[in-house]
This record gives structure tokens, sequence and C-alpha cells, in this order.
């Protein structure tokens, strides 16, 4: 798999998780929208820590800059 998910976008997507945790926890949000956002922010995590999102790839999105991507080629090579 290839990674289509950078760092700002992670980092995004890890506090929104986090975020309706709390939410969900506290009971503030309950019964049906409770599983829904629990189920939303599943998914933002499981991506944040893959770093691939399924549906970036349908729409053909990446946030992934192309340094990212590519490994260092100083290190080591002289």
């Amino acid at each position: 798999m290839e990674q289509n998910v950078g760092k700002n976008d992670k980092t995004i997507r890890l506090v929104v998780a986090i975020v309706i945790a709390i939410f969900i926890l506290i009971g503030v949000v309950q019964g049906a929208w409770a599983w829904i956002l629990g189920v939303i922010a599943v998914y933002l995590a499981v991506t944040n820590v893959i770093s691939y999102c399924p549906l970036y790839k349908v729409l053909k999105i990446s946030t992934n800059s192309t340094k990212e991507k590519e490994p260092n080629k100083d290190k080591g090579t002289k």
C-alpha cells in the first residue's frame, strides 16, 4: 500500500478521533450518533496508524509529500 496520508493530516485525524472518543465517553453524544461517530473515530485512528486512506485512493488524493515517500539518498551513499 502506498502511503497517502501526510504528517499534518495524520495529526488532524488523531486529534479528531480523540475528541470524538472523549465526547462519547463523557456522554455528550449518545445513542445512534455515538455509534456513527465511534465508527468514524476508529476509521480515523486506523488510517492514522497505517498512513493509508482508502477514500483518498478512490478520490485520487494524497496529502503525503514526495519528500516523505522517497528514502533519504544522502545516508550511506558515497
